[in-house]
C-alpha cells in the first residue's frame, strides 16, 4: 500500500490537474468568443469607415485613381515589410474589402480581396437553402433571395472566410469587409498557449511545494512512528507525545490503553505463575517424600500407606492447580461471562444433588430451605455460579466435622436474589474473617490451598453483587451472597 503522503499528493495534484484542465477550457473558450466578438466588431467598423468614405456619387475616374492607391500602397507595404519587418503585419494580406455595386460589380476593393468571395457566399446559401432562386447576372442584390446583410462564414479554397456586408441605400453601393478565419484561430491558439503554458511549466513546481507542505502537515505522524521505533519492546509504559494534533490523539489514547492491557496481562501471568510456584513446592517436595518412602518401604504395608499417602497428595495438587487456573480465568478483562436467564432454585438443586455423596461420606447433612412459591428468576453465567456454590459447599464439608450439619438458604429479595450458606463447625473469629478473601489464607488444618472464598469473591464481584462473613445460626461460619437479578 502506498504511503499516506503519496496518496494526499496524488489526490491533490489530481484534484489541481483536473481543476486547472476545466479552467484552461473555459478560458480557451470565452478567449476564443471574445476574440470573435472583437474581430466582428473591427470588420464592422471598417465597414462603417469605407462606407463613409465612399459615400455619395463616385466618378469612374476617382474610383481608378482610389483603386491604383490602394494597388501602390500595398505593393510599397510589401516591399517595405521585407526589408523591414517591424514596418508591417503578415495579418496584413489576410484582410480584404470591396465595395460592390447594387448590381454586383466591384467599384473599389482590396488587393487582397477574393475575386469570386460574393459569388461563393451566395452559391453556399442555395445549397443550405434550395427552395430560394439563383442569383441572375445583373439582377440587384438585394433581390437575389440571400439575405447579405450582416455576418457570414463563407468557405473558399483552403479556408474560411468571415464576411460582413452594409448596405449604402442612398448611394445604392454595398460594401463588404472579408477576414480569412486562419486569423483568429492563430491568436486564439496563441492566447490559449501563453495562458497553458504557465501552467504546466508550473506544475511541477507545484508538486513539489504541495509534496513539502503535506510532508510538513504529517511531520507529526512521522514523529510519533521514530518514537515508536526508537522504544524498548519491554517497555511498556503510557507513551508521552504531547502535544498531539486532534487527529493522533485518540490513536496515542488507544496505543496506551493497550499497553495498559498488556501490562495487567503481563503481571496477571506474572503473579499466576508465582502463586503456582509458591503453593506447588510444598505439594511436590510431600509428594517426592511420598514416592522416596514408597520405593524404600520395608514391608507391603509401608508401601500402601506411602502409596495411599502419595494419591492423597496428587488429589491435593490437583484441588491446587485447579483452582488456580479458575482464579486466572476469573481475572479481570480475562472473561466474558454469557449472561442468561435462569431458575436459580432448579439450578442449586440440581448442583447439591452431586455433591451430596461427599456429605454422605462424611455423615453429614446438607439441605436446603426455600420458599417454593417465590420467583427465582436470575440473569447469570451458570457455569461461574457452579464454582461458587462448589467452593461454598466444599468449604462447609471440609471445615464440618463429621456428624455435622450445612444448610443452603434461598431468598427472593426486592430486585436481587440472597444464598446463603453456614454450616456447625467452628466458626471463624470477628476479627479473621476478612482475611479468609486473601489468597492462600487458611483457617485450620484444611487441604485447601485458601483459594476458595477468593474465587467466589471474584465470581461475585463480575455479577455485580455482594459477598459477606457472619456468624451462623448453626454455630460455624454464615457466608451470605447477595446477586442482582438483571
Amino acid at each position: 500500500m502506498r504511503s499516506i503522503r503519496a496518496r494526499i499528493l496524488g489526490l491533490v495534484l489530481g484534484v489541481l490537474v483536473l481543476s486547472l484542465t476545466a479552467i484552461s477550457l473555459k478560458s480557451y473558450f470565452d478567449a476564443q468568443h471574445e476574440i470573435e466578438e472583437l474581430f466582428d466588431a473591427q470588420l464592422a467598423q471598417t465597414a462603417r469607415i469605407l462606407q463613409g468614405m465612399v459615400g455619395g456619387d463616385m466618378p469612374q475616374a476617382t474610383r481608378e485613381l482610389m483603386q491604383r492607391a490602394l494597388n501602390s500602397a500595398l505593393l510599397s507595404q510589401r516591399a517595405a515589410s521585407e526589408a523591414l519587418p517591424a514596418n508591417g503585419h503578415p495579418y496584413e494580406g489576410k484582410l480584404a474589402f470591396q465595395v460592390l455595386d447594387d448590381s454586383g460589380q466591384v467599384l473599389l476593393q482590396s488587393a487582397s480581396a477574393p475575386a469570386d468571395l460574393l459569388r461563393r457566399m451566395i452559391v453556399d446559401f442555395h445549397q443550405q437553402a434550395p427552395q430560394a432562386h439563383a442569383h441572375q447576372g445583373a439582377e440587384p442584390l438585394s433581390s437575389t433571395g440571400v439575405d447579405l446583410l450582416g455576418y457570414h462564414t463563407v468557405p473558399l479554397g483552403r479556408y474560411h472566410w468571415r464576411v460582413f456586408m452594409l448596405q449604402d441605400q442612398q448611394a445604392g453601393k454595398w460594401i463588404m469587409v472579408a477576414e480569412r478565419g486562419d486569423v483568429r484561430g492563430e491568436l486564439v491558439e496563441k492566447i490559449a498557449m501563453r495562458s497553458l503554458l504557465p501552467d504546466l511549466l508550473g506544475l511541477p513546481l507545484l508538486a513539489l511545494l504541495v509534496w513539502v507542505a503535506v510532508g510538513m502537515g504529517l511531520l507529526p505522524l512521522q514523529q510519533m512512528v521514530n518514537f515508536l521505533k526508537s522504544r524498548d519492546p519491554d517497555n511498556l509504559a503510557p507513551l508521552v507525545l504531547a502535544p498531539l494534533p486532534s487527529e493522533l490523539e485518540p490513536m496515542a489514547a488507544s496505543l496506551n490503553r493497550l499497553l495498559q492491557q498488556v501490562n495487567v496481562l503481563l503481571e496477571r501471568e506474572k503473579r499466576f505463575l508465582a502463586d503456582a510456584a509458591h503453593e506447588l513446592r510444598t505439594p511436590l517436595a510431600v509428594l517426592r517424600i511420598h514416592a522416596q518412602n514408597a520405593v524404600s518401604a520395608g514391608s507391603a504395608d509401608e508401601r500402601d500407606a506411602a502409596l495411599a499417602q502419595l494419591i492423597g497428595g496428587v488429589d491435593r495438587a490437583t484441588r491446587v492447580v485447579t483452582q488456580l487456573l479458575t482464579l486466572a480465568r476469573l481475572e479481570p478483562n480475562a472473561v466474558q461471562l454469557a449472561m442468561q436467564p435462569f431458575d436459580l432454585a432448579a439450578f442449586l438443586r440440581q448442583e447439591l444433588a452431586e455433591l451430596i455423596p461427599l456429605a454422605l461420606e462424611r455423615d453429614q447433612e446438607l439441605t436446603l430451605e426455600l420458599d417454593e412459591t417465590a420467583d427465582f428468576l436470575l440473569r447469570g453465567d451458570a457455569p461461574s455460579l457452579g464454582i461458587l456454590l462448589q467452593n461454598l459447599v466444599g468449604n462447609a464439608l471440609q471445615y464440618t466435622p463429621e456428624g455435622g450439619r450445612i444448610q443452603l438458604d434461598l431468598l427472593a429479595l426486592d430486585g436481587s436474589l440472597q444464598l446463603s450458606v453456614q454450616d456447625s463447625g467452628p466458626g471463624v473469629p470477628q476479627e479473621q474473617r476478612e482475611q479468609l478473601f486473601q489468597r492462600f489464607y487458611r483457617q485450620g488444618p484444611g487441604q485447601g490451598a485458601g483459594l476458595g472464598l477468593s474465587i467466589v469473591q471474584r465470581i461475585v464481584e463480575l455479577h455485580r453483587g455482594e459477598i459477606s462473613l457472619h456468624t451462623a445460626s448453626l454455630g460455624g461460619l454464615e457466608v451470605r451472597v447477595r446477586l442482582p437479578r438483571q
